[in-house]
């Protein structure tokens, strides 16, 4: 049976025409970028007399530009803006003091990244200066609260095309710990106030404020002195705060480019238990293959996106069928008619539903037996009430009792007999690691397992087997190389990196082609460790003899002298061959009248094969020559 690689991943969320089928939730996410742009933000993070050393204001650009960069290919729908505070100029909709919101043309200030905006606000730092400009928003005897305002801003642009399952972000960069701390009395006092207060109603109108403190010369962030209260920090994280948001910001620079797939119910299924007894079940998918996107046909004249319409028309008349189409099958000379959803009824094998057949031991489930990634499945109340106490109840023997439960799951495509594994909860000291739940194992048909050295063996040939030494010296080679704590998800696809590269750097009309790291080159420094090298003799020697190295160079000397003999005998041909006006024997017809020896000059000169008769290689000339 031959398998599509990417239906061995999917999740049968691509088939509207089961019942269950479940459209998309919405996984957009909203985020407003607050950039601190006072002057102390200007100013090195390091030494000043170190020339190399960075600004606040550039680290907070660079990681913004990245993060704006990969989040077209993460995920392309989310919305952005970008936002400075403490600046000369104001550009808000509020018409608020010290606020500018960056923006292109062509652009609502929430809006998906362009490339448009990733450019300019890439070269943002030359120009910021002369056109927006930089001043400190919270002075001793003024009552403007910049921080308070660009926090009002980005709220109010967040509740603007508010809807469901959307997560709403602030982040701040800024490098002032302590913004009111030229201030005193009473007129402090309220400014921390009200911004706190306003910093509240945004989270709790569901919208998340983090804070991504940067460097000053010679001084740590103290995050307790304001910012703390702003965020709703707790005491006992404070220590671990400054750490973790160090870390975020250089996982912002150094992010790849890679598609990311939010956690989303992909379907929901009924679970056939017995007798009548029926629950409801969400299947979540855990693992998908990261692809390029989906290609979209532009116009060549207004690059708008093209929407394919199709139509059909009478063979007979030419006229536009405006019915549906219809399909026939000829049966005892009449042509039977069928609609399309009459075809959909009649090749569906199942409902859809989840159908208990019983149960098995652990022991009879092998690893070989998992075709694809599984589906992690949980109970819901939605539909049907009562089907968590059912489910908890089931999972719990299954667990006790150490069984699974193989069930039928008929998808209109594909059905196929599935196992139900019962996973316990993880917790740990910080929460919860692992859900409780069940995975769905998808089972193989009985063609599906085979056995190639039966297939390829002889009947009365003796299999060949590994001595037990040269198991032994493979499992010492295995131990050398094995990689600690290995997961798929370290090493990233260098074809899409590549990819994505590409795109980028048509989107920005950049000249150089970013740099595509390729994770999956094999550690040449590593494998030439002593340890290494040294196992590997012993498995050769193991396998191949005391000889193996000077049967290995005889070898290499054969291949090599054999690659001379063929460029001689090339050589000669190119030589021979410019001894004959070819055009003119082919146009005359006096290809014929050559030799076959003649006739390969002409093809082994230009790398074309040399075998068949003598017609098969003047019409091989011909062809090369475009006669």
């Amino acid at each position: 049976m031959d398998f599509d690689p990417e239906d061995l991943f999917r999740d049968d969320d691509d088939d509207p025409e089961n019942e269950f089928y479940q459209g998309k939730e919405s996984t957009k996410e909203s985020v407003v970028y607050l950039v601190d742009a006072s002057p102390r933000m200007f100013y090195p993070a390091a030494n000043a007399e170190d020339e190399k050393s960075e600004t606040p204001f550039h680290v907070a650009v660079n990681c913004i530009s990245q993060a704006l960069r990969t989040q077209i290919i993460n995920s392309s729908y989310d919305e952005v803006t970008i936002c400075f505070f403490n600046t000369r100029e104001k550009r808000n909709l509020q018409d608020l003091n010290g606020v500018y919101v960056f923006n292109v043309l062509e652009r609502e200030y929430l809006d998906r990244p362009t490339a448009r905006l990733i450019k300019e606000f890439s070269s943002i730092e030359e120009t910021f200066m002369s056109e927006i400009g930089s001043q400190y928003g919270i002075i001793s005897g003024s009552r403007e609260n910049s921080l308070y305002n660009a926090l009002w801003v980005a709220q109010a642009l967040l509740r603007k095309g508010s809807r469901k399952n959307v997560d709403k972000r602030i982040l701040l960069f800024t490098n002032e710990d302590d913004p009111f701390g030229g201030i005193k009395g009473a007129a402090q006092k309220d400014m921390i106030r009200t911004t706190i207060q306003r910093a509240k109603d945004a989270q709790d109108l569901g919208i998340s404020i983090e804070l991504l403190p940067l460097s000053r010369p010679n001084d740590e962030f103290n995050i307790s002195l304001f910012y703390a209260d702003l965020i709703g920090l707790e005491r006992d994280d404070l220590s671990l705060f400054i750490a973790s948001a160090g870390d975020k910001l250089q996982d912002m620079t150094d992010q790849l480019r890679k598609r990311m797939f939010k956690k989303r119910k992909v379907r929901r299924i009924t679970f056939s238990i017995a007798n009548g007894i029926s629950i409801e079940l969400n299947s979540y998918a855990l693992l998908r293959p990261t692809l390029p996107g989906v290609i979209t046909w532009l116009d060549s004249v207004t690059n708008l996106p093209l929407k394919s319409e199709r139509a059909s028309f009478c063979a007979d008349t030419g006229a536009l069928m405006q019915e549906p189409a219809k399909r026939f099958h000829p049966y005892k000379n009449e042509n039977v008619l069928f609609t399309m959803d009459e075809l959909s009824e009649i090749k569906r094998v199942s409902t859809g539903h989840l159908h208990l057949l019983g149960f098995k031991p652990l022991s009879c489930l092998k690893d070989y037996h998992n075709l694809r990634p599984s589906t992690f499945v949980f109970p819901s109340d939605e539909e049907i009430v009562g089907s968590t106490c059912i489910f908890i109840a089931l999972h719990r023997s299954m667990l006790r009792l150490r069984r699974f439960a193989v069930a039928f799951y008929g998808s209109s495509a594909h059905p196929q007999i599935v196992a139900l594994i019962a996973q316990d909860e993880i917790t740990s000291s910080s929460g919860q690691v692992e859900p409780p739940g069940m995975h769905m194992i998808y089972l193989p048909y009985s063609d599906d397992i085979r056995h190639p050295e039966e297939v390829h063996m002889a009947v009365d040939a003796e299999t060949p087997r590994a001595t037990d030494d040269q198991i032994k010296k493979a499992m010492v080679i295995l131990k050398r190389v094995d990689l600690k704590d290995f997961s798929v998800c370290q090493f990233a696809n260098p074809a899409l990196q590549r990819h994505y590269a590409v795109l980028q750097a048509l989107a920005l009309g950049e000249d150089e082609m970013p740099d595509a790291k390729d994770e999956t080159a094999p550690d040449e420094e590593g494998l030439a460790r002593p340890g290494i090298v040294n196992a590997l003799e012993d498995f050769k020697v193991a396998v191949y003899g005391e000889n193996h190295d000077q049967e290995e160079a005889e070898s290499a000397e054969k291949s090599s002298e054999a690659s001379r003999k063929r460029k001689a005998i090339a050589e000669t041909a190119v030589k021979e061959s410019a001894n004959y006006n070819w055009a003119e024997l082919a146009d005359n017809g006096k290809l014929k009248d050559l030799t076959v020896v003649e006739l390969k000059y002409y093809l082994s000169a230009h790398n074309l094969p040399v075998a068949g008769k003598k017609e098969a290689l003047i019409s091989r000339i011909l062809t090369h020559m475009g006669k």
